[in-house]
């Protein structure tokens, strides 16, 4: 189920390019980040509020092919694609593209975990669980 949540545009910053005038490697996994973090907001679930009661999400992998580089003033699109969801862990997966043209696909591992613990959220967040579920690719 593709919805607007799912998209997100970021513009290339002149800080984030190198001596060679591409965008630096390293800004792909941010840009990711930045898609997430608003994902879950659109959806529902901001990161912050999950953390004021304790909860986080931490990045168990990440993974990024790069396919073509990005300068200076670019727009990255980004689409998010929930990859996977189990009980304990989720995958999202990133395919981001400027101007029609594929620049990266990148996928990031996630889990949740409270005080330490490790949570299912099936059981612990169900709710959550559901909201994801809907986006399962």
């Amino acid at each position: 189920m593709e919805n607007p949540a799912q998209f997100y545009t970021h513009q290339v910053e002149y800080y984030e390019t190198d001596r060679m005038g591409i965008s630096h490697h390293s800004n792909y996994i941010r840009w990711m980040e930045e898609s997430r973090t608003r994902f879950f907001a659109a959806i529902g679930w901001d990161y912050g509020q999950l953390e004021q009661t304790g909860i986080i999400s931490p990045v168990v992998s990440v993974n990024c092919r790069y396919k073509q580089s990005t300068t200076f003033g670019d727009q990255v699109d980004i689409k998010l694609a929930v990859k996977h969801l189990d009980r304990v862990k989720l995958t999202l997966g990133y395919e981001m593209t400027c101007e029609g043209s594929l620049v990266c696909l990148g996928e990031s591992e996630h889990c949740f975990t409270k005080d330490g613990r490790l949570l299912r959220i099936d059981r612990e967040l169900p709710e959550l669980y559901q909201t994801l579920a809907k986006f399962l690719a």
